[in-house]
């Protein structure tokens, strides 16, 4: 008979002609070598995609700076430039903030102040009602001491 390649049907022994624990030793090794070539082939699969991104994040690149009309050595000061205003930009924000963390902090001072000058008032309003009270009291006793005295 011809020879056939290696792993063929040819010498492979008959499952028929086997006994059952050597026909499941058997289809058990076929199972782990399928699973490992699919875990080689995921891997492989894995591999590509990551060439296929980094070459197309080249060409994207490249595109970019095809469409602004410039070479990579040109494309580099204005790279430059756009970081630096990044960082003032940032640096405006951080300061915003800190502005608005001074104006927060004025703003609940104030808030404590009119509420003390509210509170003091209140208190001042209170004092002016009973002083009243007290000069109407004091003046209905005058009033009615003078009418006992004798003409």
């Amino acid at each position: 008979s011809p020879r056939q390649g290696p792993g063929t049907a040819a010498e492979r022994p008959d499952p028929s002609r086997l006994r059952p624990h050597v026909v499941l030793a058997q289809e058990n090794t076929q199972i782990r070598d399928l699973q490992q070539e699919n875990r080689e082939l995921w891997v492989s699969l894995e591999e590509h995609q990551d060439a296929l991104e980094l070459i197309m994040s080249k060409y994207r690149k490249q595109m970019l700076q095809l469409l602004e009309g410039r070479k990579g050595e040109e494309a580099e000061p204005v790279l430059k430039v756009h970081q630096a205003n990044s960082g003032e930009i940032e640096s405006q924000i951080d300061r915003i903030c800190e502005m608005g963390e001074v104006m927060r902090k004025a703003v609940q001072v104030d808030d404590e102040q009119f509420f003390k000058v509210q509170e003091k008032l209140a208190q001042l309003e209170l004092e002016n009602k009973e002083l009243r009270e007290l000069l109407s009291i004091s003046k209905e006793s005058f009033e009615a001491g003078r009418e006992d005295l004798p003409d």
